[in-house]
């Protein structure tokens, strides 16, 4: 990158495991990612199932990342009717194993 070139920014949702683990995955899997796929502006979309961690046990399941060309692009797909779908439809199955937040891509 050189200074001052427009950096992609990335939205990034990390999961914790569930109580009903089997119907998170079938939620997230079924319904939500197609939401996912929707949002206006997505350049790329990263989903990874953690395995595992060097020292422990992994605080996080899934690790979602969404990538958009600007912070612009990525306010314009939160705002949109397709994000707040997303939105709507975090709040009803995993609002409280959900930590989100978004950074520049070096």
């Amino acid at each position: 990158m050189f200074v001052g070139e427009p950096r992609m920014i990335k939205l990034i949702a990390l999961f914790r495991s569930t109580e009903d683990q089997e119907e998170f995955d079938r939620h997230y899997n079924e319904i939500h990612l197609p939401l996912l796929h929707k949002f206006p502006g997505l350049r790329k979309l990263e989903i990874t199932k953690v395995t595992g961690a060097p020292i422990g046990e992994a605080k996080y399941r899934i690790l979602a990342e969404m990538y958009f060309d600007d912070k612009d692009a990525m306010d314009a797909a939160l705002a949109s009717p397709e994000g707040r779908a997303v939105t709507r439809d975090i709040m009803s199955f995993a609002a409280d194993v959900i930590t989100v937040f978004h950074g520049e891509v070096e």
